[in-house]
């Protein structure tokens, strides 16, 4: 009995050391205790997103051109995240939308704005800050902040407003 688990603590220390430089290579390393629980659930469910994506590659169901873009969307995310978390020094992340130049229209329409013009804090729409870019091996992804209700409702009137002017 003692046998056996001298040989387990033995594997279990050369498995620790063995995957310990593995994750030091891995970017830029946080501790989930620097963040509260709503941004941690946030940066879990973009690992899980992560470990759908592998295992969708693995299985041969996506390409791998597939398989990069959106591996690099969910850096773009996770990048943006952290920082915002960090700025802010607040337990809150609003809802974060990352897209490359070709997909602008996903949230523009036919006519989306050029990425060339985007300010940093720009609101667009009437639904979308722009939280900057954030460039990955796969190319730039812009990000943006979809405004809650009440923001939304704010820019409206501001933007009814603005016209109503003479």
């Amino acid at each position: 009995m003692a046998s056996i688990k001298g040989r387990f603590s033995a594997f279990l220390l050369v498995a620790f050391c063995a995957l310990t430089p593995v994750r030091a290579n891995q970017g830029p390393q946080y501790s989930d205790d620097e963040f509260g629980p709503v941004v941690r659930a946030y940066l879990g469910y973009l690992r899980n997103e992560q470990e759908v994506v592998d295992d969708r590659v693995s299985r041969r169901e996506v390409s791998s051109t597939y398989y990069r873009h959106n591996s690099n969307r969910i850096k773009a995310l996770r990048q943006m995240a952290i920082r915002l978390a960090r700025e802010t020094h607040n337990d809150y992340l609003p809802e974060l939308e990352a897209v490359s130049g070709e997909e602008m229209r996903l949230l523009f329409g036919s006519n989306p704005p050029a990425p060339a013009t985007l300010k940093v804090g720009e609101v667009l729409r009437n639904t979308f800050r722009f939280l900057g870019t954030v460039r990955t091996t796969g190319g730039n992804f812009y990000l943006f902040a979809r405004l809650d209700p009440y923001e939304q409702a704010e820019q409206t009137e501001k933007s009814s407003a603005a016209v109503k002017r003479p």
